[in-house]
């Protein structure tokens, strides 16, 4: 538990400015560029968002799901390519969909012992970039012959003769889907809606107003200081392309099913997009954040981080990770301001709502009496989610973290909850604080 309930750590962490790129759909805008390449020009911009003079950098704790395998320490490679001061240590974590958040509170852990004053935290994903994985038979059998300098062709026609059958050596489309169950996440999201009785005409709708909201962020300029523009080759790319101001519910009506054909509510249009992006937040001690003169604009207040079983409801995980941190920051869910849930699909955000609002949930699951509450719809994901912005796995949660911050910081409101779902059957919740 990082943080008693009613009490503060001695050494808080505070979010000082959180930066990202533009997120663009997978094969188009950010397609040149890699998992470090997107890293280095959000902690670039992030550090000259804030004009932090590079040698107060203690260390950076970076995110990734799909790491390139000739430099799996991205955190250290942005090191490196920025030029910041090798003495600068940094470390690569993953935990899917909830790695930006797993970032952020290793970050938030480490200033609260003492161990830093001034952290980067954050991550990105480039799915265009995704490496095709060769089958394991191919590997085994001509791994050995590759390593052994003495090979002759000999050797290698003996090798290739062992490649049978075809299947078992091709390579392997990438495929967002559960090792333990060989489910896709979207056939365990269609799943869960139809266990929960989630209607296609709720979800649908759900998604229009997470295009409407977004596209009203984006019009506002309210996006303008979490967002930095990129010059690629002649190209500037300076916006998400994913958003769709336009969409209606007729439209995404339109559209068929596509993990269960026949009786499913699942479409492409209520499922976030693969994306290519990357998202940063600067963390600091209150103390040093007096002593730079910068003023905080949140505070982690506690976090949680869960797991359920991926065979039953694989993306439920939100419904329990948030009431533990709710518990661990001394606050019910009907008294924060303002609720941000990742929504990797309509249907899984709606789950989750529906089993906070559940009194059955709270005394099965969470061992309780009473159900943990229901969400205003007003102040859930007021400025559109994933479905709208899309989601570079890793970046996700930092991009939660940058906007909620802000909220705080810009509004009267007090404290704010994400919550965020994973694969492997994880959850994730944070409470941020204004300060």
């Amino acid at each position: 538990m990082p943080v008693s309930i009613h009490s503060k750590p001695p050494r808080r962490a505070v979010v000082i400015a959180g930066n990202r790129t533009p997120f663009q759909r997978v094969f188009t805008g950010l397609t040149p560029l890699d998992a470090v390449d997107l890293g280095v020009a959000a902690v670039r911009g992030l550090l000259e968002r804030t004009q932090l003079p590079w040698k107060e950098v203690d260390s950076l704790v970076w995110g990734g799901v799909i790491l390139p395998s000739g430099a799996p320490n991205v955190g250290r490679e942005i090191v490196l390519d920025l030029g910041l001061p090798p003495e600068v240590e940094a470390m690569t974590v993953s935990r899917a969909c909830a790695t930006g958040l797993q970032a952020v509170t290793l970050a938030a852990a480490a200033i609260e012992r003492g161990e830093a004053d001034v952290v980067i935290a954050g991550g990105g994903d480039s799915t265009s970039n995704a490496e095709i994985k060769m089958g394991k038979r191919l590997v085994q059998v001509l791994g050995p012959v590759s390593m052994n300098r003495k090979a002759g062709p000999l050797d290698w026609l003996s090798a290739v003769a062992q490649l049978r059958p075809l299947s078992e050596v091709l390579p392997r489309k990438p495929e967002v889907a559960e090792r333990s169950t060989g489910e896709l996440m979207g056939e365990a999201a269609e799943k869960m809606a139809k266990r929960n009785h989630i209607a296609r005409e709720d979800q649908d709708a759900f998604t229009v107003t997470s295009h409407q909201r977004a596209a009203a962020a984006i019009a506002s300029g309210r996006f303008n200081k979490e967002l930095t523009a990129l010059e690629i080759g002649e190209r500037s790319v300076d916006r998400d392309n994913i958003v769709r101001a336009d969409t209606s519910v007729e439209q995404l009506a339109r559209l068929k099913p596509v993990f269960d054909r026949k009786a499913g509510t699942l479409t492409a249009g209520n499922a976030s997009a693969l994306t290519d992006g990357a998202a940063s937040v600067l963390l600091m001690s209150e103390e040093k954040a007096r002593a730079l003169g910068l003023t905080p604009l949140a505070a982690l207040r506690s976090w949680s981080f869960v797991g359920v079983d991926p065979a039953d409801q694989l993306l439920i995980g939100p419904a329990i990770a948030m009431p533990r941190a709710l518990e661990r920051a001394g606050l019910t869910l009907g008294e924060v301001d303002l609720v941000d849930i990742h929504e990797a699909f309509a249907a899984q955000v709606l789950c989750v709502l529906k089993a906070l609002a559940s009194e059955g949930w709270a005394k099965q699951r969470l061992g309780r009496d009473a159900a943990v509450g229901e969400v205003d719809p007003a102040r859930l994901n007021v400025h559109g989610g994933s479905l709208a912005l899309g989601h570079p796995f890793a970046a996700t949660g930092a991009r939660m973290v940058t906007t909620m911050a802000r909220e705080l910081a810009l509004s009267d409101k007090q404290t704010a909850i994400l919550g965020i779902c994973a694969a492997g059957g994880l959850g994730a919740a944070a409470v941020l604080e204004r300060v």
